[in-house]
């Protein structure tokens, strides 16, 4: 049997998702041989700029700044399948790409990183908040109109670093899921004393697909489809399906600012969705559905035609 060679990029957290791939393949097919092609994308090469820029600089359709390279690795067979966070995956895939499957689901909320307890409403009048994300930026506007918002690249760590050494930074905003994977204790004060604010993620929208590591293949590529669907969590898959619709039939891009929580119980997916004019400082659209679980599809088209 040969190899399954998985590619990933090489940021700290983009490793760490990749071990948690390779172990959940691991314990389903013990004795295949599981390889690693760590792959940099434009992404991670073009951090001069902001991140909603990059595209438009490097010409790169919506988010593919952080998966060109390694849809290039799938189509030569270079690697079998790709690792993404899934927030950061273009809402519509090019032919022949396909996204099969995703690991359970981590904390879905965003993270206030702060010298100070307590959140956002504890940040001072005026507070300096560093974020690269539209969606963030829009939302913590529309609460908190007297912030003043900074563009912010890097990792996690350089990010954190970032916050301790520059003094005119009082804030930088993270997601939880990425601090949980990478064992940041949320619950203790960290090096230089920072302290982390989990915000409600049904207060402070997170973005599509925040939280859920999936995978990449070519759709042609039957081995690493059974592979992925032998390790799928089928809650997870069925959450990412309903938010990348709503996305879709948004027209969602990496400049639009747009917030989507949904989650499971007794069957039902429900849904939450706010959306910003990408031209204007107006408040959000916002709108909830509820449906059948096993209709993600549908029950995000509720979502979108509720939108008002």
């Amino acid at each position: 049997m040969k190899p399954l060679i998985v590619g990933t990029r090489g940021s700290a957290l983009a490793l760490a998702q990749a071990e948690m791939t390779e172990a959940a393949l691991r314990r389903a097919f013990p004795d295949r041989e599981i390889i690693r092609k760590v792959i940099t994308t434009t992404g991670d090469r073009r951090t001069d700029v902001p991140l909603s820029q990059v595209a438009k600089v490097e010409g790169v359709l919506d988010k593919g700044v952080f998966t060109k390279e390694l849809e290039v690795a799938l189509e030569q067979g270079e690697i079998d399948l790709a690792v993404h966070s899934m927030k950061d995956v273009p809402t519509v895939l090019a032919e022949p790409f396909e996204i099969v499957g995703a690991l359970e689901r981590a904390p879905v909320a965003d993270v206030l990183v702060c010298s100070k307890a307590g959140g956002l409403d504890e940040l001072p009048e005026g507070a300096t908040v560093a974020t690269g994300s539209v969606r963030r930026q829009r939302q913590l506007l529309w609460l908190r109109p007297d912030l003043h918002l900074v563009d912010i690249r890097g990792n996690v760590p350089t990010r954190l670093q970032k916050l301790r050494d520059q003094d005119e930074l009082d804030a930088i905003m993270l997601a939880e899921a990425g601090l949980v994977r990478l064992g940041y204790d949320l619950t203790r004060e960290w090096d230089g004393g920072l302290r982390a604010g989990v915000l409600d993620a049904d207060t402070f929208l997170p973005a599509a697909g925040q939280g859920i590591v999936g995978f990449e293949i070519r759709s042609d590529h039957d081995d690493a489809r059974a592979c992925i669907e032998a390790i799928t969590h089928g809650e997870s898959m069925l959450l990412l399906r309903a938010e990348r619709e709503f996305l879709r039939l948004l027209d969602a891009g990496c400049h639009t600012p747009v917030g989507v929580r949904s989650w499971i119980k007794d069957d039902q997916l429900h849904m939450a969705g706010r959306v910003f004019d990408e031209t204007d400082e107006s408040g959000p659209m916002e709108s909830t559905s509820t449906g059948l679980a096993a209709e993600p599809e549908q029950v995000a088209g509720e979502l979108f035609t509720n939108l008002s």
